[in-house]
């Protein structure tokens, strides 16, 4: 089910609400763990026995690491076996096939082995690494165990960020779970956040993907070019929207997840962008990897060898295929880059020239993003650094979407945020911002009943 669909806005969304209102405060977890479930099962029915066993596994491996620590033994094994488990079931359904056509590749005579056909679970690596990083804190003391199964099943399966996060670490809500108390203004705030994310998704991230699917047809440098910053843009306002979506609907039911999105494309250097981009991944691979393997801590050169494991796991994350590995060491190279040298030199050098290429080579990190098929994927590189004259259907295309283009541009800087600010305290500018909330409806319901156009990128990790 769509955040930006019909079904969820008016009729899924509505009944959440009124009955979670409704109903004494004993109840709020499980009427949320019975829509959590029903929100999952609308789309992925099948796999929802998958969800509750992992729900089970985690919870089961807290417990028994908690009685370890208790006792005065080791709680080391029910670690492993807890970490274990998680990756065997994200492996084998989202790596099994790709690791047999990697060895096809590798070794002929292995292509007697048949490739299996497994369809991917939604959601499944935000989830796993979710319920994975409780069975972590609880090991390392940073979170309390969670003896009643009924509050860490709805910690789980929290729709609002249970298909594409953000990843939400059980220490950050554990007091939430149990003590929320929901309020008319975070409530409020809730719509707003809310709505400001499903106007990403629907008024910019929609267009500017249809608008990056049909230059793609198109020839021409022009083309390639303008085509792959609609891409940049709509990459953006879906993953942001929908984070901006998950975190309104968390205040409108009394939970306050982390910001995922800080204004990522004003980012001056490659390792500012991630800081500022899916921080909730980025979090995790900090925390749970990264600094594991010794961090900066074991000198440079187990600083950058620990920067490359990341980064080849963060693509692997994304995806089983040979272009997130490529854009995963895209960017451990541009980071390790960084670390060593390019730091120092954008320091000393104007800041725009920072801008500019943080932003070149994001926008370059994204055509290794898309295109899994390398072959492609080298056939527009080609397209974007061989000069060849764009076509006036390509022409007419840009000129009919520069407006959308350059809105674009604006909303993915904090000028707006910023101006809201300055006048927050004025009685006349909430009555402007409660227009322009109810206007933003209207033009998303207008979009909804006339788009064909409406996936969600990060839905497919």
């Amino acid at each position: 089910m769509l955040f930006s669909s019909n079904v969820f806005l008016f009729v899924f969304l509505p009944c959440v609400l009124l009955l979670y209102t409704l109903v004494p405060r004993r109840l709020k977890n499980p009427v949320l763990l019975f829509f959590s479930l029903l929100f999952y099962g609308w789309g992925e029915p099948a796999y929802l026995l998958l969800m509750v066993a992992v729900i089970a596994l985690d919870y089961l491996f807290g417990i028994l690491i908690a009685k370890s620590r208790k006792s005065g033994k080791s709680a080391k094994l029910p670690l492993i076996l807890g970490l274990a488990a998680n990756l065997l079931i994200l492996g084998f359904f989202k790596y099994a096939g790709f690791l047999v056509r990697s060895l096809h590749a590798l070794i002929p005579a292995s292509r007697v082995l048949p490739v299996p056909e497994i369809p991917l679970p939604i959601g499944i690596s935000f989830y796993i690494f979710q319920s994975m990083s409780y069975v972590i804190d609880v090991y390392r003391g940073d979170a309390p165990v969670q003896r009643r199964l009924l509050p860490f099943a709805t910690y789980v399966t929290l729709f609002p960020q249970l298909i594409a996060g953000p990843i939400v670490r059980y220490r950050d809500v554990a007091d939430q779970l149990e003590e929320r108390r929901e309020s008319i203004s975070g409530f409020a705030s809730g719509v707003r956040l809310f709505t400001v994310g499903l106007s990403k998704k629907l008024l910019l991230a929609n267009p500017a993907g249809q608008l990056w699917e049909l230059l793609q047809a198109q020839p021409g440098t022009l083309a390639a070019w303008v085509g792959i910053a609609a891409y940049t843009l709509q990459i953006y306002f879906d993953f942001s929207g929908y984070s901006d979506m998950a975190r309104g609907l968390g205040r409108m039911l009394g939970f306050e997840f982390l910001e995922n999105f800080n204004y990522p494309y004003i980012s001056r250097t490659v390792t500012e962008f991630w800081r500022r981009w899916h921080i909730s991944l980025s979090t995790w691979f900090r925390e749970y990897v990264y600094i594991p393997l010794g961090g900066n801590r074991k000198g440079l050169a187990r600083q950058l060898l620990n920067l490359l494991i990341v980064w080849l796991l963060t693509g692997l994350w994304h995806g089983a295929s040979f272009n997130f590995l490529l854009w995963g060491a895209y960017y451990a190279l541009l980071l390790i880059a960084e670390k060593c040298f390019l730091l120092k030199l954008l320091d000393r050098i104007p800041r725009i020239i920072g801008h500019v290429y943080t932003l070149f080579a994001v926008t370059l990190g994204w055509a290794l993003f898309y295109f899994e098929d390398l072959a492609a994927l080298g056939a527009f590189l080609q397209r974007l650094f061989t000069p060849a004259a764009t076509g006036a259907a390509g022409l007419g295309l840009i000129l009919g979407y520069l407006p959308l283009l350059l809105a674009g541009t604006l909303a993915s800087t904090p000028f707006g945020k910023r101006l809201s600010e300055r006048w927050s305290d004025s009685p006349r500018w909430r009555i402007v911002r409660l227009v322009l909330i109810a206007a933003a409806l209207l033009l998303c319901a207008a979009s909804l009943a006339s788009q064909s156009y409406n996936p969600f990128i990060y839905f497919r990790f």
